[in-house]
């Protein structure tokens, strides 16, 4: 089976053996690599929440061919463009150039993450949220690249500013979607919108009701990876054949994966999800899959 994961948070602490705050191993970022290539995951997009990590990102994304990264700003993190030492429109013209200049080598393949978060308004009021979302179609519209959205308990103003700005884009994927099936169908409603699924979108029975329903070519699948396994509470995991071993990070050896860690090579577990989920051939499953991912983000 071929796999492309495309929200993968590989610039996070924890791949350099850090985990809130407190080293417990050497960094096995090289390792995790080779272990998800070796599950068939022959694409990896690395996900960028800021104009900083977007320029890591894209550095990461230049040390191997099959590593790829976004441009783009968290809706938690929009207050960047306002404490920004030049200012909001040059932060937006920083990201631009770097978008621009990473879609030029074909590294940088979406927009993002960008979107609305109205579960964490501590971190930014959404005010501040839905002017930066708005403003980040720019980005889209200037380098012809899809959209890598968040959306999290905003259902009705996200929907409102996709309907507004939706022409500026080529595409767009909702990641680690976990809505309710009308808010599936209003999205699915809009063309070029495609639905992110990963282990935080199958928690519950319900939630496999409503991936179950996601048409074969709307359908992408990520990790979101050190977050958003499938965990053995999870409904999802019924479904979930392959299981790789794993030791505390106490115990760490680059052999196995980290207990409570996601790693891209955990994708196959979010396909044999849905698959079970919609009673069918895992096989054909990731074909589709891989080629709706294909023409969206490297076409």
């Amino acid at each position: 089976m071929r796999l492309i994961d495309i929200g993968a948070n590989l610039l996070d602490p924890m791949y350099s053996g850090e985990y809130n705050g407190k080293r417990y191993h050497k960094g096995d970022l090289q390792a995790t690599l080779r272990r998800s290539f070796a599950a068939g995951v022959e694409r990896i997009i690395i996900t960028a929440g800021s104009l900083t990590e977007a320029k890591a990102a894209l550095q990461l994304a230049r040390t191997d061919e099959r590593l790829f990264c976004t441009v783009g700003v968290h809706p938690t993190r929009c207050t960047e463009f306002e404490s920004y030492s030049e200012g909001p429109e040059a932060y937006l013209q920083a990201l631009q150039s770097l978008a621009l200049e990473g879609s030029a080598e074909k590294k940088v393949v979406a927009i993002g993450e960008c979107g609305l978060d109205y579960d964490r308004l501590q971190f930014c009021d959404k005010q501040t949220q839905l002017k930066y979302f708005s403003a980040q179609f720019q980005l889209a519209a200037a380098t012809k690249l899809p959209m890598f959205l968040h959306l999290r308990a905003a259902a009705e103003d996200f929907l409102e500013v996709l309907r507004e700005q939706q022409g500026k884009m080529s595409a767009g994927v909702v990641h680690s979607f976990d809505g309710n099936t009308a808010e599936l169908h209003s999205l699915l409603d809009l063309d070029n919108i495609y639905i992110g699924i990963n282990g935080c979108s199958l928690k519950t029975e319900e939630n496999l009701t409503v991936a179950a329903s996601i048409p074969e070519n709307r359908l992408i699948i990520e990790t979101d990876c050190p977050w958003c396994e499938i965990r053995p509470s999870h409904a999802s995991r019924a479904h979930v054949k392959t299981i790789l071993p794993a030791k505390d990070k106490k115990k760490h050896d680059e052999e196995s994966l980290v207990k409570g860690r996601n790693e891209p090579c955990n994708l196959v577990q979010v396909l044999e999800a849905l698959a079970g989920a919609k009673q069918a051939d895992a096989n054909h499953l990731s074909e589709v899959i891989w080629h709706t991912t294909a023409a969206v983000f490297f076409n």
